[in-house]
């Protein structure tokens, strides 16, 4: 999959092809069909995704709880695994969100891009002020020279799939029902970062990912699928986590913690990607160490029960 930031400098092998536009935040199973779409209305056009960086949310009330349920990086590593050749992971700055509608549609879409066909949901919103909307694009298409298709919106049960759904179903510990609308495990990525050895004192050594500028889950221990990405340990693994604040030990700054089952081996550096699968508890501060280390070995025998039985 190739990368393109920069709508002004587009080589012209990277022109030409049927994209899809959003913020892909979780690249739920909404995403998906929509990505999947643009595939179907132009089989032979190399298959696109446009999408911003930061996230508009982020730019435009840069202090607001955060929200995200992906970086970027793990945004490219999901989309590149259903097909997509080309995402144009534009910068979002001033010149851009103070673009019409219309400029949006010329300058970045047809003369910038260069594509050929466009999908986007219905609810799609663009341009300044959100002003635009996907019917406004499929007449600047017909002007312009692209093509137009708008998606339905999905369903799933009695609710829409939507980013908002599936942050509440983090939020209450419910990972399965977060999963049932991505379409895969909800998953935080990150490079392993050193810690206070706490868990190796106790016989529980843990790979730490920091949760900076994601959504935060509900505090407590879960069930774990994990994925070392890069490095001699990479490979597929089963584990228990902490996410949440450590209140055995005063933390503050929420991360998490991942105990990988059955694993011997240096992961400080390794780029990790750590599903949620089932939420067993919430965090507790025990009255001893001896409680706490009691706690961790029911919780390890409960999540790889589990574990094993996916």
């Amino acid at each position: 999959m190739h990368i393109i930031r920069d709508y002004q400098f587009v080589d012209p092998g990277d022109r030409g092809a049927s994209a899809a536009i959003g913020n892909f935040d979780g690249v739920h199973l909404g995403h998906q069909s929509v990505i999947a779409l643009a595939r179907k209305v132009e089989p032979d056009a190399p298959l696109g995704v446009v999408t911003f960086e930061p996230h508009p949310r982020e730019y435009f009330a840069p202090d607001a709880p955060p929200f995200r349920l992906m970086r970027a990086e793990a945004r490219a590593h999901r989309l590149e695994k259903l097909g997509v050749e080309k995402l144009y992971e534009l910068n979002f700055n001033a010149a851009l969100a103070g673009m019409s509608p219309e400029e949006f549609a010329r300058i970045v879409i047809a003369d910038g891009l260069g594509l050929k066909h466009v999908v986007v949901g219905a609810d799609f919103c663009f341009g300044k002020g959100r002003a635009g909307n996907a019917r406004d694009l499929v007449r600047f298409g017909r002007e312009m020279g692209f093509a137009v298709t708008i998606a339905p919106l999905m369903e799933k049960g009695p609710n829409v799939v939507s980013s908002t759904a599936i942050r509440l179903a983090l939020s209450e510990g419910r990972p399965r029902d977060a999963a049932a609308m991505l379409g895969h495990w909800h998953r935080i990525e990150g490079r392993v970062e050193g810690g206070e050895q706490r868990g190796r004192e106790l016989g529980f050594p843990t790979a730490n990912l920091s949760l900076a500028g994601l959504h935060r889950p509900a505090f407590g221990v879960y069930a774990v699928l994990v994925e070392v990405l890069d490095g001699p340990h990479a490979g597929s693994y089963h584990g228990v986590a902490s996410l949440g604040v450590r209140p055995m030990f005063n933390g503050e700054e929420p991360n998490l913690e991942t105990y990988v089952f059955d694993f011997a081996g240096d992961l400080y550096g390794a780029m990790l990607s750590v599903g949620l699968v089932e939420y067993l508890r919430p965090e507790a501060k025990f009255d001893s160490l001896d409680a706490l280390i009691a706690q961790m070995h029911d919780d390890s025998a409960r999540a790889r029960a589990i574990l094993d039985a996916q």
